[in-house]
């Protein structure tokens, strides 16, 4: 197995893998080239449980109850499979955000804050929403049909938005630590290449329903920019306050635009234009 895919793995799920034989920048942008996939694959996982979660117990339970059992679930099974890594940097780094100032000093706080093991009020209040987002977002999809599509094209979306975070231009916030491995270490070329494969795949993956395949293919493309450019200002926040990306913000950047692009789709469903048909 490559040291990229080892590291891609290693870093962005719980599976155990190998360590890479060696992690220099070339592998760490190589594996954040992957992230995409790897977030493919955990959508996949945890999109099979809403499947099942729905197919066993409809016939003996309120469609709506069995809707938020499943988009429950699914979180749950999102947060094992990546340890809560992400969920812990979305609490860190809105802890540090909270933290008032704009000279150096105050970075550097910030920073100190984001080190910290215990989590603060700014961080307990965007891990709670966070999360309350994405099951509401989920278990809305899941009535209308398309939980398991909507949490693929999600996560998915999410580790794209990891991949941008490593472009040129954004810089990390420390010496160390994973920012510091990753920062710069993927061309834009690069990325735009794999976001070009996403959006072709969220595409073709919208054609899953036969009677609107062109609306559920375009909501779902619609996901995915949306969730790209709500990750691009989170980002950008990020490196006026900090200095650039840490691990925490690419968790907090990954777990903002899964909500994202869950609560786009769930949105899209009840949207009217003429002459389409969007999911219901």
């Amino acid at each position: 197995m490559p040291d990229s895919v080892r590291l891609a793995l290693g870093t962005l799920t719980a599976i155990r893998v190998p360590a890479p034989r060696s992690v220099d920048r070339r592998t760490a942008g190589r594996a954040m080239l992957l992230a995409p996939f790897v977030g493919t694959l955990l959508g996949v996982l945890a999109g099979a449980v809403v499947a099942a979660v729905r197919v066993f117990t409809t016939e003996h339970r309120p469609t709506t109850a069995v809707d938020l059992l499943a988009a429950a679930l699914g979180v749950v099974v999102l947060v094992v499979l990546t340890r809560g890594l992400h969920l812990d940097g979305l609490a860190d780094t809105f802890d540090a955000f909270g933290v008032k100032g704009d000279d150096d000093a105050t970075r550097e706080r910030r920073l100190a804050v984001m080190r910290e093991p215990g989590i603060g009020a700014f961080g307990a209040t965007a891990l709670v929403l966070t999360l309350l987002v994405q099951v509401a977002a989920l278990t809305e999809n899941a009535v209308s049909g398309y939980g398991t599509i909507s949490l693929l094209a999600a996560t998915t979306t999410g580790r794209l938005a990891a991949t941008w975070s490593c472009t040129p231009r954004t810089p990390s916030a420390r010496p160390d630590g994973l920012g510091a491995l990753v920062a710069s270490t993927v061309g834009r070329g690069a990325a735009l290449a794999v976001t070009l494969v996403v959006v072709v795949g969220a595409a073709v993956l919208g054609q899953v329903d036969d009677d609107r395949a062109v609306e559920v293919s375009l909501t779902l493309v619609g996901a995915v920019v949306i969730g790209l450019l709500v990750a691009a200002v989170l980002r950008r926040h990020a490196v006026r306050r900090l200095g650039g990306i840490t691990g925490d913000v690419l968790g907090a950047i990954v777990e903002i635009t899964t909500a994202t692009v869950l609560v786009v789709v769930a949105l899209g469903a009840g949207i009217d234009i003429p002459g389409l048909h969007l999911p219901r």
